[in-house]
């Protein structure tokens, strides 16, 4: 299949950060850093990784793709658990070397495998020297046991 992105060859920077073309800038594995950000409340929900396939995709088809680099594949968020990422706005930063997605979560609007709304559901401090982390959610949107069959 072609790719709607153009080819960063020749181009100087002022091509790349200033033109109208859609040129990522993936890495030596071919991946490109996505972060999520709810498109309502503009909190962090997630961070994960694209490849040029699952960008083409996202474009495509208005819903989060993304590259699972422990699982070696192509993933296409919420196919398992219907927490589907419609994607509301795509965004590249100025060299295009990472992309940043606003979502509305469908479903129990957790897009966390744990459950829970964000990725990032708990903060860390130090405490008499020792980094804890305290939970920022309350609990879980869904029970991932029963989501994925797995205990």
């Amino acid at each position: 299949m072609s790719t709607p992105f153009s080819s960063r060859d020749g181009k100087d920077h002022d091509a790349i950060e200033l033109g109208h073309d859609m040129m990522p800038k993936f890495d030596a594995g071919g991946l490109i850093a996505c972060i999520v950000t709810d498109a309502d409340s503009g909190d962090v929900v997630m961070f994960a990784y694209m490849n040029e396939e699952s960008l083409r995709l996202t474009l495509q088809t208005r819903e989060a793709h993304y590259w699972s680099r422990s699982r070696q594949e192509l993933w296409h968020k919420g196919a398992t658990s219907g927490n589907v990422q419609d994607v509301i706005e795509l965004r590249t930063d100025c060299d295009q070397d990472a992309i940043w997605i606003k979502v509305r979560t469908r479903g129990a609007s957790a897009n966390c495998h744990q459950g829970y709304k964000s990725c990032f559901y708990r903060s860390a401090s130090l405490v008499d020297g020792k980094a804890e982390l305290t939970f920022r959610e309350d609990k879980p949107l869904f029970d991932p046991a029963e989501v994925y069959g797995k205990s």
